[in-house]
């Protein structure tokens, strides 16, 4: 005899396997609203002479976009709180973006607490009160992936921090990828001159990745030792894993004490410091320069590096030390890749134009030169692509400006495994902006990058010694004035 039918289950089954359809209608239902939205504009906008008035316009249309942005990404979650985490930076998106989206950063909804439990217990095979003595149930931090949350285990005098993964959130967020995977083919064919589905493509390959924590320990492990073992202090402090507690969807470390990067302005006010004062000023030039001089050597020395550097996963400790959290990102750069980057980063220091092209052509990036000027203008989109400081007159990425370069230099391919070298420096750019502090990653990496090339036999010995003399003779000079 057949079992009863449970109508309650057939729905339930019924939603699971609609759910991604009703997810894809959503994304294209509210991202062909925001692009109508500005095309129509583009064309009003045109019929306004005065040049004020036509920025007040672009400006309105800035904030109505903004906040269909931050509702799409509010309540779809998953993924879209990563979207915001990349566009929502000041020399990326206008003002009216930045201000609404830097709000969604480690804001996601957080998974209830008997479904954390859940996860826990049979992830770790055994209850929690046998694995810890305290478990604080209010969440650290909850972010599209997982949430953290603080506890100590049995026995021991120390805290650590507990990453649990949101049940269900991998099916969805490859949803997402696979839909702007199209939406950037048709905006690359479209407005935007740039290879935006190869960068898609490598988003989803590393986002794949984050799935599983045990990758993201073994990461963390190398990271760590890579960064400790020169025998001198690390620039940044990386979490100490708790090994027999990594599974696939949990993962506990040391528990860091310190503030997000993004409540330091709060912070230093609190204390009484004067946000705006040498005290403040000096305090925040040491914390980029720490947390810079970290990526210079994960990118540049060992290739192997943490490749999302978005505001919750740094924290301020004692004596502006600085703390990285969440390796889940993390891309191995081949040789070649790695060796063609330092080349670059010379070209941008150097400020030398011929060099930056040879250095793209090298990279494997192609380009279609649209202009007079060309290797003045390949080196203004190397600067704006691969630096921190931003060239002469630029202040924020205009991709649909007719006076960008990336407009003067349409890139047709790039790379998919420099995407995270970018994204990188573009996430460091949006905290020096947001810092108050301009600065060149890349006159800070030269020295990184020539001893980089100087170790592979790419620069000759009388070369290196001779930059390297330059330096210290130059270094002299600013510490006499």
């Amino acid at each position: 005899m057949a079992p009863p039918f449970d109508f309650q289950e057939f729905q339930e089954n019924l939603a699971v396997k609609l759910r991604p359809l009703q997810r894809s209608f959503e994304f294209w239902a509210r991202a062909a609203d925001i692009y109508t939205g500005y095309k129509v504009f583009q064309v009003r906008v045109v019929f306004e002479k005065d040049v004020q008035k036509q920025e007040a316009m672009w400006e309105r249309q800035h904030e109505l976009a903004a906040e269909k942005i931050y509702s799409m990404c509010s309540d779809m979650g998953g993924f879209f709180l990563k979207v915001a985490q990349i566009i929502g930076k000041p020399d990326l998106a206008p003002a009216a973006w930045v201000k609404r989206l830097v709000t969604l950063c480690d804001h996601a909804p957080p998974t209830p607490a008997n479904v954390v439990r859940r996860v826990l217990e049979a992830e770790l095979g055994q209850s929690m009160e046998e694995v810890f003595e305290r478990f604080d149930l209010d969440v650290l931090g909850s972010a599209s992936i997982a949430q953290v949350h603080r506890a100590r285990l049995r026995g021991e005098k120390i805290d650590v921090a507990v990453k649990v993964q949101h049940p269900g959130v991998q099916d969805l967020m490859m949803t997402d990828l696979r839909n702007l995977k199209a939406f950037a083919l048709y905006m690359q064919k479209t407005d935007i001159k740039f290879d935006l589905y190869s960068i898609t493509k490598e988003m989803e390959k590393q986002i794949g990745y984050e799935f599983d924590f045990r990758r993201e320990a073994d990461a963390m492990e190398r990271i760590r030792c890579f960064l400790y073992s020169k025998g001198k202090k690390s620039p940044v402090q990386v979490p100490r894993l708790i090994r027999n507690l990594v599974t696939r969807k949990v993962l506990v470390m040391e528990y860091i004490d310190g503030i997000p990067i993004l409540n330091l302005g709060d912070e230093i006010a609190k204390r009484g410091i004067n946000p705006a004062g040498k005290v403040a000023a000096a305090a925040k030039q040491n914390i980029l320069k720490s947390l810079t001089l970290a990526y210079g050597e994960m990118i540049l020395r060992s290739g192997y590096f943490h490749a999302d550097p978005h505001p919750g996963n740094i924290l301020v400790c004692k004596g502006s030390e600085i703390a990285l959290l969440d390796y889940g990102q993390v891309k191995d750069l081949p040789d070649e890749l790695r060796l063609g980057y330092a080349s670059l980063v010379l070209a941008i220091a150097d400020n030398d134009p011929a060099k930056a092209s040879e250095s793209f052509r090298e990279l494997g990036i192609d380009t279609l030169k649209l202009c007079e000027m060309e290797e003045i203008e390949m080196l203004k989109l190397a600067q704006t692509m691969f630096d921190t400081k931003l060239p002469p007159g630029v202040k924020m990425l205009q991709p649909f400006s007719e006076g960008s370069s990336i407009k003067k230099i349409s890139v047709r391919a790039f790379p998919e495994e420099l995407f995270s070298v970018l994204r990188t420096v573009h996430l460091l750019r949006g905290l020096s902006v947001g810092l108050g502090i301009n600065y060149s990653c890349a006159e800070q990496w030269r020295p990184i990058a020539e001893e980089a090339l100087y170790t592979a036999g790419r620069l000759k010995d009388k070369d290196y010694r001779s930059k390297a003399r330059r330096r210290g003779f130059f270094r002299s000079l600013l510490w006499r004035n």
